[in-house]
């Protein structure tokens, strides 16, 4: 089945264009934009079918949007709101992630010797979560289509949940606050908030670029 191209340029527009349509949303809905914040990031990070989702270009576009102007009002959402949602909505959905992961991934299998379940690349995956798994959550919550992806890893490896929880909990928290203070501090200067746009494909690009660097490396080794 293909892809509707209008539906494409649709998705492609509301990514390019956060600001404005946050804005928007702000002006039509009010504070129940928090609760459409929280269903964006919750899914975009708890459910492997939507890593297509905004995601540090959201919380940066937020973090900018919760932002005073320059006449000292609020933009439109509040920043000691706005980081405990976002924060909430992360945490929930690596959650969601792992227990889909877990509960879900091993009946996909079925049986212990069958050519969908390789028995010992499962021990593998559970013994490299044990080991690294700690270290590769809290990167990937900095890494798109990574990050949709490795909490239900983690959870189909079997990954120690209290392993698991402790850091999901210091991964959400890094990225959460890192990206929504960085566009409360700075999405309002005249020169980054008039091209926006640009810092959103700037955010994307930087974001995408350990994966590219890594694809890169794997392509010469």
């Amino acid at each position: 089945m293909e892809a509707d191209p209008s539906l494409l340029a649709q998705l492609l527009d509301v990514v390019l264009h956060l600001d404005a349509h946050l804005s928007l949303l702000l002006t039509q809905y009010g504070n129940w934009v928090y609760a459409i914040l929280f269903l964006i990031v919750f899914c975009e990070t708890g459910l492997v079918v939507c890593p297509f989702l905004p995601g540090d270009s959201l919380l940066f576009v937020a973090g900018a949007l919760a932002a005073p102007l320059a006449t000292g009002e609020s933009a439109g959402l509040q920043i000691e709101i706005l980081i405990p949602v976002l924060l909430a909505a992360a945490w929930l959905g690596n959650n969601t992630n792992y227990w889909i992961g877990r509960r879900v991934g091993p009946n996909v299998f079925r049986w212990e010797q069958s050519r969908w379940f390789n028995r010992a690349a499962f021990d593998k995956a559970h013994a490299f979560y044990e080991k690294h798994g700690g270290k590769t959550l809290l990167i990937a919550r900095f890494l798109p289509l990574v990050r949709t992806f490795a909490p239900f890893v983690a959870g189909v490896a079997r990954m120690t949940y209290s392993r698991f929880v402790m850091m999901d909990l210091l991964g959400g928290a890094c990225w959460v606050i890192s990206l929504t203070v960085a566009g409360y501090l700075f999405g309002n200067i005249p020169v980054i908030r008039n091209n926006l746009t640009a810092m959103i494909l700037g955010i994307i690009a930087l974001s995408l670029l350990p994966i590219l660097i890594v694809w890169i490396q794997s392509r010469r080794k």
